[in-house]
């Protein structure tokens, strides 16, 4: 049965994977997996960046012996797949991003900061605050929010450029959801015509959230495109 790797994106968790993972069960064998300090795992390094996901991903295989594997990355999960496209392409097949914001420098990280702020969170969304609570635990989920906003400080400065989009080879997927409000349709388009073997896809009336994504819509894009 072909595997399939689902890395969630940031703030996430694998379990928001459950559903997806027993739709394709019939055709895939799934595996998902915490990126640490995500979902209740303990960090394993100091700081998140891409890099440190990358190897995690890169360990989680070599632990469970497996080469080469296809993926599907929403949001930052997609971002860490490209990534190990760029620099570890021996080790990914096939990348099915969906949400993955591509474009970063000081203007787009501090653009993103702004909405990880905690107490406006639990004072304005409180459903929200609870349900990173319930994901990362009562008093870590406040640690994962500000570990995440070093991350986007570090992918103002480190991040993919246009010449590391051009070296991947790997068949790639672009999605975007037509109501993103986070990732938006040029520098999806941009990054697609950047890479060598890539489809752009938009799925409308779809918005950032993974939880907001059709199943079905999910189920036939992954069976489609893998």
């Amino acid at each position: 049965m072909q595997e399939l790797l689902l890395l969630h994106g940031a703030l996430g968790a694998k379990e928001q994977f459950s559903e997806l993972e027993k739709t394709l069960a019939g055709k895939f064998k799934t595996h998902a997996l915490n990126f640490s300090g995500h979902g209740r795992l303990p960090s394993h390094h100091h700081a998140f960046t891409i890099q440190n996901f990358a190897h995690e991903v890169l360990d989680w295989m070599n632990q469970n012996y497996i080469q080469t594997i296809d993926v599907f990355g929403y949001s930052m999960g997609g971002y860490v797949a490209l990534w190990l496209a760029r620099f570890y392409p021996e080790r990914v097949g096939k990348i099915f991003t969906l949400g993955t914001k591509l474009k970063w420098n000081e203007e787009e990280a501090e653009r993103e900061i702004k909405m990880l702020n905690t107490e406006k969170i639990v004072e304005k969304v409180p459903a929200f605050a609870q349900a990173l609570a319930e994901r990362h635990g009562e008093h870590e989920w406040k640690s994962v929010m500000h570990k995440t906003t070093l991350l986007m400080h570090d992918l103002a400065h480190t991040h993919l450029e246009e010449q590391d989009f051009i070296k991947i080879e790997n068949q790639v997927l672009l999605g975007r959801g037509g109501k993103d409000t986070m990732v938006t349709f040029d520098e999806t388009d941009y990054t697609h015509r950047l890479l060598k073997n890539s489809e752009f896809k938009i799925y409308e009336n779809v918005a950032h959230p993974i939880e907001q994504v059709p199943l079905d819509l999910l189920k036939k894009e992954i069976e489609r495109f893998f």
